[in-house]
């Protein structure tokens, strides 16, 4: 009798459904018979059978729902793997070039350069090594230079002062998202220190300093803006983005060359947004991108906890009061399933 009912219901939501979806159905099942029909110990699937699920992940939002052969998981991985294969084939003619390498002796006689004399550039150091008779070039010795052991007491400082200035300090990055067509997306997001509060996320497929400066006046309205601004040295951060920055009353804050420890708590949330999200999921286009971004900072202002506040939220989750023998846990999916908040139901 369930089975019967079952198949009426079925029948009833086909008589609704568009054509093309249907069709689109069928040749998703057609397809996967074909697989099973392969004369293989187990069906398997080749080259032309992923591409063709990836095709479909493209253009029909119901795929995951015909797809019995594999895991919609499968389909994803198989898309991180066609992105990495398309963009070692066109980077495949490089070839290896450049001085021959720097010995041990002449990289320790860099590194004491550098440890005995603060205030010398590659320059100074370049023309004490030429007078010493070693053959190494001046690029190669700023190369060594950035490598060189560093004191650990500005590290202590700078840390030290994003600790007792917290309240009035923000911190603005970018960081880039693949797309199923292989494209790049550019996230650019601005962060409060003392909750960790998202204070403005957005998407663009060109990172321009007009663009950057409009997010900005977005991001910090009506004489919002905190103390210090921190960011690194990125093209889109331009002279014309610090005067902006000045002329909020912030006092700007860039970043050493290759220094994203001194923006940690930005790259953090990156991290996060990563492991939270965006690797679970393939991005469309930019309007799938924002809506998923939204989705998240929603998600982790009121529902995700957080180590660096003391397993609170940044928006201040209440806790519950203690549970008891006969309260029941209610789940609730955030993020279309990938997360859930947990409640005592009344």
């Amino acid at each position: 009798m369930l089975r019967h009912l079952r198949l009426l219901a079925d029948l009833f939501t086909q008589m609704f459904r568009s054509r093309c979806e249907l069709l689109l159905e069928n040749l998703a099942l057609r397809q996967q018979l074909s697989v099973l029909k392969r004369k293989y110990p187990q069906p398997r699937l080749a080259a032309s059978d992923r591409l063709f699920w990836l095709m479909m992940r493209r253009l029909w939002s119901g795929w995951s729902r015909a797809l019995i052969v594999v895991q919609p998981e499968t389909v994803v991985r198989w898309h991180r793997a066609g992105f990495k294969l398309y963009w070692t084939w066109l980077s495949r003619h490089r070839a290896r070039v450049g001085r021959k390498c720097v010995g041990e002796e002449l990289r320790e006689r860099i590194f004491s350069m550098v440890a005995e004399n603060s205030t010398w550039g590659a320059p100074r150091i370049h023309g004490e090594l030429k007078m010493l008779g070693f053959d190494v070039s001046e690029r190669t010795v700023l190369r060594w230079m950035r490598k060189a052991p560093r004191n650990p007491e500005p590290a202590k400082r700078w840390a030290a002062f994003l600790s007792n200035h917290r309240e009035a300090i923000a911190a603005m990055d970018f960081f880039t998202v693949a797309t199923l067509s292989f494209g790049i997306l550019y996230c650019f997001f601005v962060i409060a220190h003392d909750r960790r509060r998202i204070l403005h996320c957005n998407v663009t497929r060109h990172p321009t300093s007009t663009w950057v400066i409009q997010q900005l006046r977005e991001a910090f309205p009506y004489e919002s803006a905190p103390g210090y601004l921190i960011f690194d040295r990125g093209p889109q951060f331009s002279n014309e983005v610090t005067d902006t920055v000045k002329s909020f009353g912030i006092e700007p804050k860039r970043t050493s060359f290759r220094s994203p420890w001194q923006n940690g708590v930005a790259e953090r949330w990156v991290g996060s947004c990563r492991r939270d999200l965006l690797d679970h999921v393939i991005v469309l286009n930019e309007r799938h991108l924002k809506r998923i971004m939204a989705e998240y900072v929603r998600f982790y202002h009121e529902d995700r906890t957080h180590l660096g506040l003391e397993k609170e939220t940044p928006a201040g989750r209440e806790p519950a009061a203690r549970i008891k023998a006969d309260n029941k846990v209610v789940s609730m999916p955030r993020l279309g399933g990938l997360h859930h908040r947990y409640h005592l139901a009344a």
